[in-house]
């Protein structure tokens, strides 16, 4: 056996560009990252820890001068529009109970209204097939005008107040 073709442990090696050494910094002008090690000359940006954002040079940054738009009123109270398509399908779809109303309390709990919502407004969207009770806090004046058609009541109240209203 030629002791050439045998495994020593002396001559193991990578293969030829498996590794390579980072750059040395700051070793002098031969290297090419002598002095200032690749960080440019002096300032904020030449030391560690700084992120500038949004700088962009000292001009003006692009967020100040953009116009400032819209407004989010934090009391406004936000409102669900309920329309005679919505009570049409909560009808067909057997979610309105026998001799109930359609007030916030069944809309929640059906899923058709979010609980945060405070305010209903009925509005003269679609037409009514049978008469029902119908608790809001507002409707329109062809809202009305089609439930009194139908033979239906309307209570319109606050909003915590929603309760059954009796046929007159």
């Amino acid at each position: 056996m030629n002791s050439e073709s045998l495994l020593k442990l002396n001559k193991i090696r990578d293969k030829k560009g498996a590794r390579h050494c980072r750059k040395t910094l700051g070793r002098g002008i031969g290297s090419g990252k002598g002095k200032t090690s690749g960080r440019g000359g002096k300032g904020q940006t030449a030391r560690s820890g700084v992120s500038i954002g949004g700088f962009e040079g000292g001009q003006t940054p692009i967020y100040r001068r953009m116009p400032k738009r819209g407004f989010n009123h934090t009391h406004l109270n936000k409102t669900y529009e309920l329309d005679f398509y919505k009570i049409n399908r909560i009808i067909k779809n057997g979610l309105l109970p026998e001799n109930k109303t359609i007030n916030k309390e069944l809309l929640v709990k059906i899923g058709y209204m979010p609980k945060y919502v405070k305010h209903i407004n009925l509005i003269a969207n679609g037409k009514l097939g049978q008469s029902i009770n119908v608790c809001v806090c507002k409707a329109t004046s062809k809202a009305k005008e089609i439930l009194k058609a139908s033979g239906s009541t309307l209570n319109e109240c606050r909003a915590t107040e929603c309760k059954v209203a009796s046929k007159e």
